[in-house]
């Protein structure tokens, strides 16, 4: 069980995050988790939690400041207030600078909307040292392909609704052409199929967790951490 934490945004502003330790302490390396458009939820925690498992710091920063959800329309309200801009450039950069003070190297992930806002906190957060998407980008004009330095890593839902696999297809295209390092993964699989709270008949529709594939993508997201943090 990991615990509430305050850090400082650049911008000087205070803001909370969850965070889970291993059990051997600090000077771990670390990942900053970003959640879906629920909020910082019982789901995402347990996300850190397995990182910290796996000998990772995870700090979940608590985008909604206190608020979550388990209703779409009020997950989507919830998302659609969000600063997305804001969120990448001082929410996320601010916890991969907290971490940055108790660890080497510090990874970037997030699921859905965390996805997304992955890759926008990579444009604008030199300090990170890697980055794992899970099913989620942004509109790709919002992609400064060129500011993309540290290695990537995507997991991919080929059945996805929200996130069609076409758009996948052109993030590659541009990421190839500014010359970004990536690792692409198409799973044969439907929306946040790594969420093991999407089953049963009060999923959203179009969302279908499937442990075979959350597996493989979890083994490959820790030997990805495992190469680039070390």
């Amino acid at each position: 069980m990991g615990t509430m934490v305050n850090f400082q945004r650049p911008d000087g502003k205070t803001m909370q995050g969850y965070l889970a330790e291993p059990a051997h302490g600090s000077g771990a390396p670390a990942v900053v988790v970003i959640q879906e458009w629920w909020g910082l939820n019982g789901q995402i925690r347990g996300v850190a939690d397995r990182l910290a498992a796996a000998g990772y710091q995870a700090l979940v920063p608590d985008l909604y400041r206190g608020q979550s959800t388990v209703e779409a329309e009020e997950a989507h309200h919830l998302m659609t207030g969000l600063d997305f801009g804001d969120a990448a450039s001082q929410d996320i950069r601010g916890a991969v600078q907290y971490l940055k003070t108790r660890a080497p190297k510090v990874a970037v992930t997030g699921f859905c909307m965390g996805g997304a806002l992955t890759l926008l906190a990579m444009t604008q957060t030199p300090e990170v040292d890697a980055g794992v998407v899970w099913y989620g980008c942004p509109p790709l004009e919002y992609i400064d392909a060129s500011k993309l330095k540290a290695p990537l890593m995507g997991h991919w839902a080929t059945q996805d609704e929200f996130f069609k696999i076409d758009t996948v297809d052109a993030l590659e295209a541009k990421l190839r052409g500014a010359g970004v390092g990536f690792e692409f993964h198409r799973y044969l699989a439907h929306h946040a199929f790594a969420n093991e709270t999407a089953v049963g008949p009060g999923r959203i529709p179009a969302t279908q967790f499937d442990a075979v594939w959350a597996q493989q993508a979890w083994d490959r997201t820790l030997r990805f951490l495992g190469r680039t943090l070390g």
